[in-house]
């Protein structure tokens, strides 16, 4: 019986939080006969493995476990597609969890959507705080202006990360799947251009999935997040600068971009919260900015 649908779990010390994770996948109400997992533990030091290994053991969902030393995103996104089955690949993130339909209706959108090669559905977060609300308003928007003309603002269309996202393996295929060179933040939007640039559309759907955001409850958490954003945009920049544009990147241009955010989010949301984005995306660029220079030091000094 050929598998429809992979989910690729590319995780590493996430514990916690896994078991959220892959039991939300085992309750999906799409048929198990035709799903399969694909796991790779990058390289883990704590009982991420073993956490796997117990779930695997019992489903009736098709298996494939690699445990390797840490390699990084690309490599182990590349790993996961290379082992890969399906149809199409769901990529499902340590921290996620899937709505009880959300693979059913991957597989009914992309079936419909032949010229799709990259979906989507929303997302959402279980845990609460400003922080989190604050750094999720941008992905709404963003979703929001996805199909829009391009702006002065949105240069760029945004496009979906890996996690919560189905990739058509067709799609994958015809550009060679990741960047192994990429073993930083950058995979997943390098994947989605090269996609794109192939002529296969990105759409996203109205399905839900959500986020366990539990390591974003406060300033220091958001720092170290973008810091580690910016370490690991620097050996994306270097292969692709035309998408990683320095000066927008910078703490006075994320005030501006914050300020613009701030107007359309109150339009959509109606929250006054959402007029503290502008030193919100300021503090975030000055954490990638120093994050992405001590990258550049690291390369220098090797």
């Amino acid at each position: 019986m050929r598998t429809i649908v992979t989910i690729g779990m590319c995780v590493r010390n996430c514990e916690n939080l896994l078991g959220d994770a892959i039991s939300s996948v085992i309750e999906q109400d799409f048929p198990h006969a035709f799903m399969e997992m694909v796991f790779v533990d990058d390289g883990s030091e704590d009982r991420t493995l073993q956490t796997i290994q117990d779930y695997v053991s019992r489903t009736d969902i098709k298996a494939k476990v690699f445990h390797t030393k840490w390699m990084g995103l690309g490599p182990a996104r590349q790993l996961a597609f290379s082992n890969a089955d399906g149809k199409y690949i769901l990529w499902v993130d340590g921290d996620e969890v899937l709505s009880k339909s959300y693979v059913k209706q991957q597989v009914e959108f992309m079936e419909k959507n032949p010229e799709v090669g990259i979906t989507s559905g929303a997302i959402r977060s279980y845990d609460r705080s400003l922080i989190i609300e604050l750094d999720l308003v941008p992905v709404m928007v963003d979703r929001m202006f996805f199909e829009k003309q391009k702006s002065f603002l949105w240069k760029t269309r945004k496009l979906p990360g890996t996690g919560g996202a189905t990739f058509r393996v067709e799609a994958l295929r015809q550009v060679n799947g990741f960047d192994e060179r990429i073993t930083g933040a950058g995979e997943d939007m390098d994947v989605a251009k090269r996609i794109a640039a192939a002529n296969w559309s990105i759409k996203y759907n109205d399905a839900v999935f959500y986020e366990r955001r539990m390591k974003m409850l406060t300033i220091t958490d958001l720092l170290k997040k973008y810091f580690w954003y910016g370490c690991g945009s620097y050996s994306f920049y270097l292969k692709d600068r035309a998408i990683v544009s320095l000066p927008r990147m910078t703490p006075p241009a994320g005030f501006v971009t914050g300020f613009f955010y701030s107007i359309l989010a109150y339009k959509l949301m109606h929250q006054k919260a959402v007029f503290l984005l502008p030193s919100f995306f300021s503090l975030k660029m000055t954490a990638w900015c120093l994050g992405f220079i001590r990258s550049q030091i690291a390369s220098v000094g090797s």
